[in-house]
């Protein structure tokens, strides 16, 4: 049994992650600030199936305060620390930038303090394959080594600054260290402003969809449960003292907006009305994931296929908004 703290417990895959944690018997704290970059009902609905569960209990707070999260992680006796939290989103980023300076800088500094002063053992947090930035489609997939020193978003600049200012600590202080380079998530309780979700929600009410890129960019979908999996596996592989260990984790197998697109139908049983758009500022070309450091690592290779993956997601949809 571990004590783990996950920051943006109330967040798609932190809710998804703490249910995976206090099935295998782990105590989890979780904190949220519940802000309302999308549907606040949304994420009150994540929390409440969290709610009572043995071995939880979630704290409302936000993660930027450096002298709160301190004293939580004293309190609780935390030796493991997942840190979700953040301001998502590429676009959102262009009009409010300021947010990401809060939530992003000052809360990863906010956490790399906590652990520090706190004596944690192992710190896994979430990075973000926008750090790439935009690059063509080639070969087996993005690697670890490959430059990303050309962010096209202030969201993607902050995620790299994250991973620099993690590699001070771990330098600096010794506590390990692991970033995990996420492509683009999806699946059930998933965020509205993630294209599947509000294609699904647009098509359904036979209003039109805007396709960006002219449906021809391409993104490594990765089922919700495989991220997951891949988590709680770097999570349970600390690194050695003093490393900041940076680990891509997707699906490995990008697919064409366009045919994602045609999935989707497929699962809802309706075609969308398309009407097509050029790329939009801070868009990239494709992501594509080579994830063969993780699978040396711990084994982590994703199941669930997209063809499968965006079905459950439907039913899942279906079922919450009726």
């Amino acid at each position: 049994m571990t004590r783990v703290l996950v920051t943006g417990a109330a967040g798609f895959i932190g809710m998804h992650l703490v249910e995976r944690l206090l099935a295998r018997g782990d105590q989890v704290v979780g904190l949220d600030v519940f802000n309302a970059y999308y549907d606040p009902a949304l994420k009150a609905a994540r929390a409440a199936r969290l709610d009572g569960r043995e071995g939880f209990r979630m704290v409302r707070a936000d993660v930027a305060d450096h002298e709160a999260l301190l004293a939580l992680v004293r309190e609780e006796k935390i030796e493991r620390v997942v840190h979700l939290a953040a301001q998502a989103g590429v676009r959102y980023s262009l009009e409010n930038p300021f947010a990401y300076e809060r939530s992003n800088l000052a809360g990863h500094l906010s956490v790399l303090e906590a652990c520090r002063h706190g004596g944690v053992e192992h710190l896994v947090y979430a990075s973000s394959s926008s750090v790439y930035g935009d690059r063509p489609l080639e070969g087996s997939g993005f690697k670890e080594t490959d430059p990303v020193d050309r962010p096209v978003s202030l969201y993607a600049a902050t995620k790299r600054a994250c991973e620099l200012m993690s590699e001070s600590y771990a330098k600096l202080y010794g506590f390990p260290q692991t970033g995990l380079r996420f492509f683009t998530v999806y699946g059930p309780w998933g965020r509205p402003d993630m294209a599947y979700f509000g294609f699904t929600r647009k098509i359904l009410s036979g209003q039109p969809i805007e396709v960006y890129g002219e449906g021809l960019m391409a993104r490594d979908f990765t089922y919700v449960d495989d991220i997951v999996e891949g988590i709680v596996a770097a999570l349970d592989s600390t690194p050695e003292r003093g490393e900041n260990r940076i680990l891509n984790i997707g699906d490995s197998r990008p697919v064409l907006l366009k045919d994602m697109i045609a999935t989707l139908e497929a699962a809802l049983g309706r075609e969308a009305v398309k009407i097509m758009k050029p790329k939009q500022p801070g868009d990239v070309d494709a992501t594509f994931a080579d994830v063969s450091k993780l699978e040396r690592l711990t084994g982590y290779r994703p199941k669930i296929m997209l063809e499968e993956g965006l079905p459950r997601f439907v039913e899942w949809y279906r079922g919450f908004y009726g």
